[in-house]
């Protein structure tokens, strides 16, 4: 990991993290945890409709075409938005551990700009994993999924119960999850990094 701060060191009792057995296969589309999610859902008509694929060991890729409501400055991608891609990226690698989490810290480097009408080519993977911590880095480029670096982040997820969720949502959305008769899509709405 690049990350200048401490906090995005694992320490030295981290251990190498493990793909759990249940994680989706290599090349399968993991799709999204909540259809209201800015990041991958597609409930939300400027959100990113990110598409993420589980890699090999825990890692994957996503990509995401920038639109014109994802502007920053005139014909460029927001620095936020640009962010929030790295972030769903790292918090959809916890799908391959089967782990609750979220993001504690992020830091993001922007190497160069990314116009509107670019398709983003994003890698993550898990690097280290230390009690309920979780250390994470993710690339994201430019013309192609081996072209040039324009936005880099390292980031640290913190294992939570799903009652971080129930407790601190607001109260229509948890219910309204709760009450979706499909069991699969009421468990994953609560599974990985909002």
């Amino acid at each position: 990991m690049s990350g200048s701060s401490a906090a995005l060191q694992p320490p030295a009792s981290a251990r190498k993290p493990e793909r759990h057995p249940d994680a989706p296969a290599p090349g399968e589309l993991i799709g999204a945890h909540y259809e209201h999610c800015f990041g991958c859902g597609h409930g939300q008509s400027h959100g990113l409709h990110l598409e993420v694929r589980a890699g090999e060991g825990v890692s994957l890729t996503a990509e995401f075409t920038v639109r014109p409501a994802h502007q920053g400055a005139p014909g460029l991608a927001h620095g936020g938005v640009l962010a929030t891609a790295l972030d769903e990226t790292l918090g959809s690698l916890n799908w391959l551990l089967r782990k609750i989490a979220v993001t504690g810290r992020l830091e993001t480097d922007f190497v160069r700009p990314v116009p509107v009408g670019t398709t983003l080519h994003l890698a993550a993977e898990v690097v280290a994993v230390a009690g309920r911590k979780i250390y994470s880095t993710a690339t994201g480029r430019v013309d192609g999924p081996t072209g040039p670096v324009a936005v880099r982040a390292d980031a640290l997820f913190v294992e939570v119960p799903v009652e971080h969720f129930v407790d601190n949502g607001r109260t229509e959305e948890i219910q309204a999850a709760m009450k979706d008769p499909d069991q699969a899509r009421r468990a994953r709405a609560f599974e990985v990094n909002p």
